[in-house]
């Protein structure tokens, strides 16, 4: 392979935090795993993300050999949102070129993630006259029709996020949903849009017996477990979850005297968590509180115990671009009900691999809960078929796809002038 230094900008959020914090999720998980699975070819990956706490190491060197994680102070070393990190972008950027410059890195390429990132991967491009590849993750447009960028100031994000569809070489869509998004709302060149999913690693997430991972954490091994695992943010829709756990109790009561509700994302001990705080109260007001758990972020190598120790994994998100953790559960040989919107209605097979519902509501989840509550011989049938899907997104196979692509964009320098 030509490429020899590849620049992975993750500005926002670090790979090696812990998923389910406030900005923490499968964006965190592909940048990782990529860095990973590149290093291990011989590329040296550089992943530079802003520094959020005054402890963190200058280079963390952790994710293996060729891999390092540089930490860049811009802003105050304190967790921030993504618009408050925008002020700083013009420090960051200084700071990535400064690190290769002290180090004489020169870089075949650049891989941005999320729109933040691809500002600055502009601004890196116009410095170093390379190439940059993007990934947004989630767009802008998507969460404002949704409603739940109505925080996020989206005419900055969003302007943002056109600019980068004309001065991005390539762009990665997740999916063909996503796709199409890039070419209905943000009028993308088609010709610059390459639909390559994440990946999953499936030597850490893999089979394991539900009564042995349920004894290991420390559950009741008899008892059947509903799992969620992602960041707490409204257009997760986890009450949706609360709620379809409350009508099963009112109906079919009996039902839950052996179930126990799982959710990791959020920290339960932090008062300014505001969504988590509205999750613990509506739990207590439905009665659930000895049936509902909120377990706070996790540890990576936690989630694969956590993924068999459920009967489902539930997400009943109104928005994913794709779905790193419903792949994770799959792999893992674990049903998955979600949501049929986004990525997770191209990654859950509806009545192969899981189930498929209407976001918001709760009868609907309701009665995909019970129909694997009460059907073993289902769950284990779509627990197989989900380990085989799981299969087809090895992140050998997925960075193989990546590589060539990235090869094609250094070799043709004519694809990477922007479109005027």
């Amino acid at each position: 392979m030509g490429i020899r230094r590849i620049a992975v900008l993750c500005v926002h959020t670090s790979p090696l935090a812990s998923l389910g914090g406030s900005k923490t999720g499968g964006m965190n998980v592909y940048v990782r795993e990529f860095a990973k699975e590149m290093g291990k070819r011989g590329v040296q990956i550089d992943v530079f993300t802003r520094r959020g706490d005054s402890d963190a190491p200058d280079v963390d060197h952790s994710l293996g050999d060729n891999v390092r994680v540089v930490y860049v102070s811009a802003g105050p070393p304190l967790p921030l949102d993504p618009m408050s990190v925008y002020p700083h972008l013009s420090q960051f950027t200084a700071g990535v070129i400064a690190f290769a410059t002290r180090h004489a890195m020169n870089y075949d390429l650049i891989y941005s993630h999320y729109w933040l990132s691809g500002w600055v991967a502009q601004k890196l491009k116009e410095v170093w006259h390379v190439p940059f590849v993007h990934m947004f993750h989630t767009l802008g447009h998507m969460k404002h029709r949704i409603g739940a960028g109505k925080m996020l100031l989206p005419d900055v994000r969003i302007a943002t996020e056109t600019q980068i569809v004309n001065w991005a070489s390539r762009i990665i869509a997740a999916t063909p949903a996503e796709h199409n998004q890039l070419l209905w709302l943000y009028r993308a060149d088609r010709r610059k849009i390459a639909i390559i999913p994440p990946g999953v690693d499936v030597r850490h997430f893999q089979p394991v017996s539900a009564t042995e991972a349920r004894r290991r954490l420390g559950l009741d091994e008899k008892c059947d477990v509903l799992l969620f695992v992602g960041r707490i943010e409204p257009l997760k829709a986890v009450d949706t979850i609360l709620e379809a756990v409350d009508l099963i109790n009112h109906e079919q009561h009996d039902w839950l005297e052996c179930v126990n509700v799982a959710v990791i994302g959020g920290d339960p001990n932090n008062p300014n968590d505001h969504e988590l705080s509205r999750l613990q109260h509506l739990a207590k007001e439905l009665n659930l509180e000895d049936v509902v758990k909120f377990l706070g972020a996790k540890d990576h190598k936690l989630l694969p115990l956590y993924y068999a120790a459920a009967t489902t994994v539930i997400m009943p998100s109104d928005y994913e671009s794709f779905g790193m953790v419903a792949l994770e559960s799959m792999a893992s040989g674990t049903p998955v009900i979600a949501s049929e919107v986004g990525g997770l209605a191209f990654l859950v097979h509806d009545q192969q691999t899981g189930f498929l519902v209407p976001s918001r509501d709760p009868v609907a989840l309701a009665g995909g809960i019970i129909a694997l509550l009460s059907d073993p011989e289902k769950r284990e049938l779509l627990g197989r078929n989900a380990i085989a899907l799981a299969q087809q997104y090895t992140w050998t196979i997925i960075v193989d796809r990546l590589v060539e692509l990235f090869e094609d964009v250094v070799s043709r320098p004519a694809i990477n002038r922007h479109r005027r």
